[in-house]
C-alpha cells in the first residue's frame, strides 16, 4: 500500500455513489493539508498556545501544553481544523507520535485514516500500543 499523503483510500462498497463521492471529497480535504513529512512539525512542546479563530471557532482558543487534557484537545482541534500552514506551526512531531495511540481514538475516522495512511510512523505507533 502506498504511504504518501496524496493516495486516496478505497471507498466503502456499502455507500451510495453520492455518499462515496462526499467521503472522497472529505478525505481529500484532509489529505491536501498534510505535510510532506512529520519532520516538518516543529510546533511548541510547552507553554500556552493560542489558536486563531479559523481553528478554534467553536470552543477554547487557549491551551496549556503542561495540562494533558488541554494538550490532547489542542492536537485534536488542529488535526481537524488546521490548514496546511497551521500544522507545522502548532503540531510537534515528537509530541504527535507520543500522543497518537490515544489521540487517534479522539479524532474522526477520516482524519485518523488519512494520517495513518500517509505516515507509517503513526500506524506503527498504533500497532505497538495494541
Amino acid at each position: 500500500m502506498p504511504s504518501g499523503p496524496h493516495h486516496p483510500a478505497p471507498a466503502s462498497k456499502n455507500l451510495s455513489d453520492t455518499d462515496a463521492e462526499d467521503l472522497a471529497l472529505y478525505r481529500e480535504k484532509f489529505q491536501c493539508r498534510l505535510p510532506e513529512s512529520l519532520d516538518e512539525l516543529h510546533g511548541p512542546t510547552q507553554g500556552v498556545v493560542e489558536l486563531p479563530l479559523h481553528m478554534a471557532w467553536s470552543g477554547m482558543t487557549s491551551y496549556d501544553l503542561g495540562k494533558p487534557r488541554q494538550r490532547m484537545g489542542l492536537y485534536r482541534t488542529v488535526l481537524h481544523e488546521g490548514l496546511h500552514d497551521d500544522l507545522p506551526r502548532y503540531l510537534n512531531q515528537d509530541l504527535l507520535l507520543q500522543l497518537w495511540p490515544v489521540l487517534r481514538t479522539l479524532v474522526g475516522r477520516t482524519v485518523r485514516t488519512v494520517w495513518e495512511d500517509a505516515f507509517a510512523q503513526l500506524a506503527s505507533r498504533t500497532q505497538a500500543a495494541a
